[in-house]
């Protein structure tokens, strides 16, 4: 059962400075979305954009290697280049995060925390960053498993971290509280308090954090001091993590609705309901050029149009999803509580690849350096490759 945000679960005059800063920002949000491309899938959503966007995989696709991990997963794994080799990270609901190779599965290192972990793992500069149901955050050798620092909040932190600038990490706990902290110690910069649990994981654009809740606000906060920037009401919880592009954040809740929020104004821009069908949205959207993509409890994947929340095209499942989308190329990656994994063209929601596992999913998938990673929640992890390089 997941814990979710009701309470009663567990649980033109400018300066040449300020037009070289924005110059390098501006740099900085284009290549974003290639981030999971170049260095595998190193975090929840691929990038601190949490776009959803990875690269391009062939068309045909079969399970290169399963792992099974006892009591199951829930949390979406990483896949990074490490002095190791390159690897998957998973962390199970045993309490232990798995260090895999990426080419056969065997496992290279594992750590045991005692508690269960919903926290998707990130990999930055030689570390795997995570948190566990008990309320400690790790940082962990990528090539080793040795425990380089652990920190205790006051509840469970169930969503992944996020990269903020100058060397900070960035997440939110069921303490009601979010999060800054070094990443070289842990040492907390900041925090801020909120008014309901933090279930996702919190976007960076630039020098601001932006974290949608259980209190059903969408918060903007300067990641180098912790001040609330602004504060707008999305009109019920949200579990989602929030995604963003260009000057918008994009995010569902738990009233059936996906909202586009100016980042700059925190005005709504458009708000999307489906005119029958009202059930909450669990997963974080995908956010293309011109699309968000988002996959429903009412057992729907909407396509919506990005500037207008107008619908482009849905897919309808046998099940309901509570796994993000992933894009790749001109597919869109979908997994459903019926045990399916399913590609559906980017165009127009076709059928383009599936594969029936028999269980059901909450991981989400992860694309990255020719594979695609996902874990079922009875913990069976696959790893799929190209059916051309499997055959040779």
């Amino acid at each position: 059962m997941h814990r979710l945000c009701d309470p009663a679960p567990r649980v033109g005059g400018a300066s040449p400075t300020l037009r070289n800063a924005v110059f390098v920002f501006l740099v900085v949000l284009a290549c974003l979305p290639a981030y999971a491309s170049e260095t595998g899938w190193t975090q929840f959503r691929g990038g601190p954009l949490q776009q959803g966007i990875a690269e391009d995989l062939p068309a045909d696709l079969a399970p290169a290697w399963t792992f099974e991990i006892a009591d199951g997963v829930e949390s979406t794994a990483a896949i990074a280049a490490t002095t190791a080799g390159e690897l998957v990270f998973v962390a199970g609901l045993d309490g232990t995060l798995y260090a895999l190779t990426l080419d056969r599965g065997s496992v290279k290192w594992k750590l045991e925390t005692g508690e269960e972990i919903k926290s998707s793992p990130l990999v930055l500069d030689g570390s795997v960053y995570f948190g566990d149901e008990l309320g400690r955050f790790h940082a962990v050798d990528a090539a080793t498993g040795e425990q380089k620092w652990t920190i205790e909040v006051d509840a469970s932190v169930t969503g992944s971290p996020n990269l903020g600038p100058d060397g900070s990490l960035v997440f939110g706990s069921y303490d009601n509280f979010l999060y800054s902290v070094s990443a070289a110690d842990g040492k907390v910069r900041w925090k801020v308090e909120t008014q309901g649990y933090v279930h996702g994981s919190p976007g960076v654009a630039g020098s601001e954090v932006v974290s949608s809740g259980c209190d059903g606000y969408l918060r903007v906060v300067d990641a180098r001091t912790g001040a609330e920037v602004r504060k707008v009401e999305l009109g019920g919880y949200v579990a989602a993590s929030p995604a963003i592009r260009d000057g918008r954040v994009y995010v569902g809740s738990f009233e059936s609705q996906v909202l586009a929020v100016d980042l700059e104004s925190g005005d709504t821009a458009w708000t999307y309901k489906h005119p029958q069908r009202e059930f909450p949205f669990y997963a974080s959207p995908a956010v293309t050029a011109d699309l968000v993509i988002v996959a429903g409890r009412d057992k729907m994947i909407h396509a919506l149009d990005r500037e207008t929340g107008k619908p482009r095209w849905s897919y309808t499942s046998k099940a309901r999803f509570d796994a993000s989308p992933v894009v790749s190329g001109g597919r869109v990656f979908v997994a459903d509580q019926a045990g399916e994994i399913l590609a559906l063209a980017l165009a127009d929601g076709a059928v383009r690849w599936s594969f029936e596992t028999g269980d059901s999913f909450t991981a989400s998938p992860a694309v990255g350096r020719g594979r695609l990673v996902i874990s079922t929640e009875s913990g069976t992890v696959y790893c799929f490759a190209p059916t051309a390089e499997l055959a040779r």
